[in-house]
């Protein structure tokens, strides 16, 4: 699955990796409408292959209500599990009570062994 092509090659997804029975994609960057494909391709992809996806999200900066609805899409396909969120996508779990719904970590290895 590493070599899905323009996915990786656009910037705001980075490796994937099996971690178990789960798969671990990285995102970076600033995910709204303009820049979520790629990642939408690369969680999709990890949800059709593996029963548990893990969102590593230390490296976001900001994602919109586009980025949040993936997540909660995401969430009834697969158990999906997000790790190391920084503030501003603390504040927008927390603000739209995304944060009852969806499983955040400290950091992967948390969501791994959850």
């Amino acid at each position: 699955m590493t070599g899905t092509g323009d996915a990786y090659r656009q910037g705001v997804v980075g490796d994937g990796r099996p971690a178990g029975a789960g798969w671990v994609v990285t995102a970076r960057g600033e995910l709204d409408q303009d820049t979520l494909t790629p990642l939408e391709e690369a969680l999709l992809s990890a949800a059709d292959r593996y029963p548990l996806v893990v969102l590593d999200a230390g490296a976001i900066t900001f994602g919109d209500s586009s980025f949040l609805n993936l997540l909660l899409r995401l969430h009834h396909l697969t158990v999906l599990r997000i790790a190391a969120p920084g503030e501003q996508l603390r504040r927008l779990f927390a603000v739209t009570g995304a944060d009852t719904v969806l499983s955040l970590h400290a950091s992967v290895e948390d969501a791994l062994g959850a």
